[in-house]
């Protein structure tokens, strides 16, 4: 049997708790953009252990959709999901992006020409939050400025959920990570120090990061709580520094 060519683009999608967002047909809009494409693609849903019928709902709904597929992964979180789903991808560049779509699958075409010119990861950037509540744009102002002296990371926004990676990058950088590896979570969704974890290995590694204005507007959810997720990402950045400080990270270049 001929080996399948490697697909162009893989997109990773964690859910966790997606009922709602199902509904309002968030991976028909995922599905009929890829469809129009000229390169091939696939897509991996991984489910975070959602304790309701979302795995369910996503198995059924995409039974004879064509280049999808669901993995079930215990509970770790969104930065634990996030990694068994980019490991698991074949293609040459690898996007994670949210299910609720708060950043259309339509903005990977802002990021193909920067790898092209040799790019290994290219990280998006929101412009204005819109519709996001004016605490949460302070907070993360703040936010910015202590992963800057914590970690001397330049970017102006580590966390949106809307990254792209080449295969390369993501091997090296991703069998790497410490924090969210491996384990169960009692915590929903979101986990800061994920995405900070991941820009500081590959800063380290000399890998070449873009950070590319990207369309982007706010979707409210339980998950997210500005002051509890600040303290996770404050204690997620002193764990990566310590890790980095106590040689954990073997850093290849």
């Amino acid at each position: 049997m001929a080996k399948e060519a490697q697909p162009y683009l893989s997109v990773v999608i964690p859910a966790y708790k997606e009922i709602d967002n199902l509904k309002l047909g968030v991976l028909e809009m995922v599905r009929d953009y890829l469809q129009k494409q000229t390169y091939s693609w696939e897509v991996l849903i991984v489910d975070d252990g959602s304790p309701d019928k979302t795995a369910d709902v996503i198995e059924k709904k995409i039974a004879h959709w064509k280049g999808f597929s669901l993995s079930r992964e215990p509970h770790r979180g969104k930065g634990g999901t996030v990694i068994a789903g980019v490991l698991s991808a074949h293609g040459k560049i690898v996007l994670f992006t949210d299910m609720d779509q708060a950043t259309p699958i339509n903005q990977i075409e802002k990021f193909f020409p920067y790898f092209e010119k040799g790019a290994a990861l290219v990280i998006g950037s929101r412009q204005g939050r819109k519709g996001a509540p004016l605490t949460r744009k302070v907070m993360a102002y703040g936010f910015q400025m202590l992963r800057t002296i914590i970690l001397r990371l330049p970017y102006k926004d580590t966390q949106c959920g809307f990254k792209a990676v080449t295969h390369e990058a993501a091997q090296k950088v991703f069998h790497q990570m410490k924090i969210f590896g491996s384990g169960t979570s009692a915590n929903a969704g979101v986990t800061a120090g994920f995405d900070l974890e991941m820009l500081y290995l590959a800063r380290k590694m000399r890998l070449k990061t873009i950070e590319v204005p990207v369309e982007w507007e706010h979707k409210g959810t339980a998950r997210v709580s500005a002051i509890r997720d600040s303290y996770q990402g404050l204690r997620d950045m002193v764990k990566v520094r310590i890790n980095a400080l106590s040689g954990k990270y073997k850093i290849t270049k």
